[in-house]
């Protein structure tokens, strides 16, 4: 990594679990930086921050930093759209066709500091979160890369205001977040679950009292359906079930039990997920 170059002038790294994703790569920042003499700290230690500018990335908690310290957010959004949280799940969602990355000076309120720099790529659906995650890592490490060049180099950062009249925000998603509304279209669906995939827990459904996730889909030819009713399953194929939604048909190729049980090929043919 060649953001590494520069561990002499890196006083520390901070570092916080998530519980609510697969893997929170904690585990791989920690040992990268103990393979490179960083220091490394978890948040629940009794840490201050002393040096003159920190990087908060990916962060959710409130950092009191010292007198004069410059602390700069990276968010992944192209700001002011979408400030706040699950900014690139959201965006997925919504099929934007161009995600990105902002790096910005905190203020009081999230997401509202002048802007620093930002890169950005465009996007082709159907798209993994876990592949949009690689794309933006790629785009954060070329920003922290051009910011602290400019630091070793003693350059001042400059930044600008944001555009308050093109501000959106993005909420905070929970489990009901997750869940399936087979009333939209296959389409929308499809995306919905590639978006909460892998590191995130999986979008889910309930039958007869039971929660079921789903990893991986794909959508087949629509018939006419006289008594279209959304998240019944018409057919089998190939033991995987096809899904009526909204409008169009899904079939399900990769589902399990919440407690991680594959269920595929499915045994139960007159199911119902609402």
């Amino acid at each position: 990594m060649k953001i590494l170059q520069y561990r002499s002038i890196i006083a520390q790294v901070i570092c916080a679990r998530d519980k609510n994703v697969q893997n929170d790569y904690y585990e791989d920042i920690k040992q990268l930086c103990a393979d490179n003499d960083i220091m490394f700290r978890d948040r629940v230690e009794n840490v201050s921050i002393e040096s003159n500018y920190s990087f908060a990335i990916g962060w959710r908690w409130i950092i009191n930093t010292g007198k004069g310290n410059k602390l700069i957010v990276l968010h992944d959004s192209l700001l002011p759209k979408y400030r706040g949280f699950a900014p690139l799940v959201n965006m997925l969602i919504k099929h934007e066709s161009r995600i990105g990355v902002t790096a910005l000076f905190a203020s009081r309120d999230f997401d509202k500091g002048d802007i620093i720099a930002q890169k950005s790529i465009d996007v082709h659906y159907p798209i993994r979160i876990h592949n949009a995650i690689e794309l933006v890592s790629e785009l954060y490490g070329d920003l922290v890369w051009d910011i602290i060049s400019k630091i070793d180099r003693g350059c001042e950062i400059s930044a600008k205001p944001q555009n308050e009249m093109d501000a959106t925000y993005s909420l905070w998603r929970n489990e009901d977040d997750y869940e399936i509304d087979w009333r939209k279209d296959s389409v929308y669906i499809q995306q919905f679950i590639y978006s909460l995939g892998f590191p995130f827990r999986g979008a889910y459904s309930s039958c007869d009292g039971e929660k079921f996730r789903f990893y991986d889909c794909e959508i087949v030819d629509d018939v006419v359906i006289e008594n279209r009713c959304p998240g019944k399953v018409l057919f089998i194929k190939d033991g995987c079930p096809v899904v009526v939604c909204g409008e169009g048909l899904l079939r399900i190729t990769q589902m399990e039990t919440d407690n991680g049980v594959a269920c595929l090929p499915l045994k139960k043919f007159r199911m119902w997920f609402k």
